[in-house]
């Protein structure tokens, strides 16, 4: 096991090049696809139980993740990168998938048990009114997205790096915004995805709703909701993030995709000594330190 990451142990690879941008008395800005970042934010620190590792700055809110060897190189450790693109050359398949909605086919809305639940689901929210805005994500700032999700960020302790990261993410994508209210006002559900062609696919970074109302089951609502926008304006798929720990999504998914991650510490760190880390539960410890899906011979 390779317990120190160098470099030149990813070697290069033409197709994750990044771009490089320097501002005199400013730090060096990386870019690649819809990432971009410095040595500064690139790392969000999480923890497990007490003991601290390093996450990127698009973990929580954002899907197909790329890395390059100097982003690995540059990375405080222990540092995981979950996510990465399919297609990619990176990374190890991990236990959980992404769980994808085919909306742009028929079979999926004619599929007899889901027109019944839907059915059931417009039935129950029937006197709600539901607004959609698609917003280019240029326009949005850091305090708009924290507003549309605050409850559930504190929920689920996604820093407020990782709500960057999603604006960093997304400006050069449309952003979905759904947003479902009652009779008396009161917001119901928001939920709040990203537009993503090259994929042909809808991609749902967060859904926030009302435990007022959780008796009208708003999250398989606001699915529902992601699923038929993503069918009414061409697209193919809505991506409903991974699907390990969440059982009400079973309703939706047609297809699986692999989730590959790596994860880049030194062997004798206390994450790694800790049977119960993310180190152990998501990887074998084989695979600490593996950049490349199929190592070079």
């Amino acid at each position: 096991m390779n317990s120190d990451f160098h470099p030149q142990d990813a070697g290069g690879d033409a197709q994750h090049s990044a771009g490089w941008a320097v501002t005199s008395g400013e730090p060096t800005v990386q870019t690649l696809h819809h990432q971009s970042w410095t040595a500064e934010n690139l790392c969000v620190e999480s923890f497990h139980e007490e003991t601290r590792y390093y996450t990127s700055r698009w973990d929580a809110l954002c899907p197909y993740i790329d890395v390059t060897p100097e982003m690995l190189a540059m990375a405080r450790k222990p540092f995981i990168v979950y996510a990465l693109p399919p297609e990619g050359s990176y990374g190890v398949p991990i236990n959980d998938k992404y769980g994808l909605v085919h909306a742009g086919s028929e079979a999926f809305w004619q599929d007899e048990r889901r027109a019944r639940k839907f059915k059931e689901l417009d039935k129950l929210n029937k006197h709600f009114t539901v607004t959609e805005q698609l917003v280019p994500g240029k326009d949005i700032t850091v305090e708009q997205v924290f507003a549309l999700g605050s409850e559930h960020f504190d929920a689920y302790e996604i820093h407020a790096q990782e709500i960057e990261g999603f604006v960093d993410y997304v400006r050069d994508l449309d952003v979905l915004i759904l947003q479902v209210h009652a009779d008396n006002g009161d917001l119901v559900l928001t939920d709040v995805s990203m537009v993503l062609p090259e994929r042909n696919q809808v991609y749902g970074s967060f859904c926030q709703w009302n435990t007022d109302y959780k008796n009208r089951s708003p999250g398989i609502y606001a699915c529902l909701l992601a699923a038929r926008w993503t069918a009414k304006n061409g697209y193919q798929y809505y991506n409903l993030g991974p699907v390990g720990d969440y059982g009400y999504k079973a309703l939706f998914v047609t297809d699986f995709e692999p989730i590959y991650a790596l994860a880049v510490t030194d062997a004798d760190h206390a994450l790694a000594l800790d049977p119960t880390s993310p180190l152990h539960t998501d990887f074998n410890p084989s695979q600490w330190n593996q950049v490349y899906r199929t190592p070079p011979a």
